[in-house]
């Protein structure tokens, strides 16, 4: 039921309202006073829908009263009735987020539809509020699963940086590795849970068009513009505004990117006004920004700003033993989405899936297991389905040996420079890390294996012979 809190001292007003709102179906309490009132709200924690409140009261200003209930942290759709109200008054009001500011005597037919659209504007919020904090359980740091130290780490660090009002992050790792997962924990298990998440993929528009989607742009700004459009960054004001495969833009863009973050205001494309925002930025990229900067391929003013904090995220292949509790957290899902009743997993199939080398990492496992519970038909996760049959190693009978082999797909999934890091792991872990020996078996010299170490970022392992 929806609840309305009346404040007036007029007492035949007041119980006249009270009546009449009580027939259309809302719990009323009526206050004469505001002492009466401030009991009911702030100490005993009423939480009406609606306040309908006079603005003189006999112990205080109406308009004071809501700017303590606001600081109080109470919500509520508050119209203020009052028989005389001055033009600062009302100006006020609106400033404290009043709906409205009604004259007497009252015009009851106005004053329905304002208490009616104050009824579904309170629903809106309310919707909000319960998809924040539901989606504040479903991105909470325990999201990123996986029972190995690397994900531990992960896990420490995701759940640090929440807790803390902070600017910019940087997500680095391979494609698939869950930096659009990690930048969700961030924001909705951070202070900026109740904003809004407001994501790009950088990659995915010409330099021209991103400007707009991230600046937004006025009317006429360029051909085809033909309304006001409220960019990316306006959008995210308030909340996170996650930037993915960010070495894709452009650098011309990133000079601007870089002034708005450190100004936090902007001006829209062909616009004049600058616009202030409160926005922390979470950026991933799946190439090493470092090294394009010192390319100068990135400005490095730009990746000095965003990666401040910078929390690295492993590939699959570096945390095999994840592979478990991330299927059964899979399977659960396919399963409530699909109806699905997969229970067990045969030991086949678990020793397909630790012997895949996973190039798309969790992101290609959750395909994997998509397919296989969609197309399942009884509590067996069934085999056939896997499709991992282009990575295995070739026959060893014909060809010298499976180690000589290196399998890669060609479907898209992964990028040229994680090839080349996928490959250069690869030979160093079948040569036990020796270099020598892994640039005698890539056909190159020790000098430009040890660059690429350097450039790809592996681990100081990989230094040590």
């Amino acid at each position: 039921m929806q609840t309305m809190t009346i404040i007036e001292d007029e007492r035949l007003l007041g119980s006249e309202l009270k009546r009449r709102f009580e027939r259309e179906g809302w719990q009323v309490t009526l206050s004469e006073t505001l002492a009466d009132a401030r009991h009911l709200i702030i100490d005993l924690g009423l939480t009406p829908t609606v306040v309908l409140s006079d603005m003189n009261l006999p112990d205080g200003n109406g308009l004071d009263f809501l700017e303590e209930v606001r600081e109080a942290g109470v919500l509520g759709e508050w119209i203020f009735l009052s028989g005389y109200g001055t033009r600062r008054d009302i100006e006020r009001a609106a400033e404290l987020g009043a709906l409205d500011f009604l004259a007497k005597p009252i015009d009851y037919h106005k004053l329905d539809l304002t208490i009616a659209a104050g009824a579904r504007g309170a629903r809106a919020r309310q919707r909000i509020a319960d998809s924040t904090e539901t989606e504040a359980r479903k991105f909470a740091p325990e999201a990123f699963i996986g029972t190995s130290p690397a994900a531990a780490r992960v896990r420490a660090m995701l759940g640090q940086l929440a807790q803390v009002p902070i600017s910019s992050v940087l997500l680095s790792g391979e494609t698939g590795t869950g930096k659009g997962l990690a930048a969700k924990i961030l924001h909705y298990s951070g202070p900026r849970s109740d904003g809004p998440f407001v994501d790009v993929n950088c990659a995915a528009f010409p330099k021209d068009l991103l400007e707009s989607q991230l600046f937004g742009h006025e009317s006429g700004a360029f051909t085809g513009a033909r309304s006001r459009h409220r960019g990316l960054l306006e959008q995210a004001d308030g909340g996170t505004l996650f930037l993915d495969e960010i070495g894709e833009m452009d650098l011309g863009l990133q000079s601007k990117l870089l002034k708005a973050l450190e100004d936090q205001r902007f001006r829209r494309v062909g616009g004049e006004r600058e616009i202030e925002v409160d926005v922390q930025l979470v950026a991933a990229s799946n190439r090493d920004l470092r090294d394009l900067a010192a390319q100068e391929r990135f400005r490095s003013d730009l990746y000095h700003r965003i990666s401040v904090f910078e929390i690295p995220l492993p590939s699959l292949r570096e945390r095999k033993e994840d592979i478990e509790p991330l299927v059964h957290a899979l399977i659960r899902d396919f399963n409530a989405q699909a109806g699905k009743q997969v229970r067990t997993v045969p030991e086949a199939v678990w020793g397909a899936l630790h012997a895949y080398h996973w190039p798309g990492n969790v992101r290609e496992l959750r395909n994997v297991i998509e397919r296989c519970v969609l197309l399942s038909s009884g509590a067996e996760l069934p085999a056939e389905w896997l499709g991992l049959a282009q990575a295995a190693a070739p026959d060893p009978a014909a060809t010298q040996a499976a180690g000589d082999w290196i399998r890669l797909p060609l479907d898209g999934s992964m990028a040229l420079d994680e090839m080349d890091r996928f490959i250069i792991r690869t030979a160093l872990e079948r040569h036990d890390y020796n270099v020598m020996a892994t640039a005698r078996a890539l056909g190159t010299t020790r000098e430009t294996l040890r660059y690429r170490i350097q450039k790809y970022g592996l681990s100081a392992a990989e230094h040590r012979r």
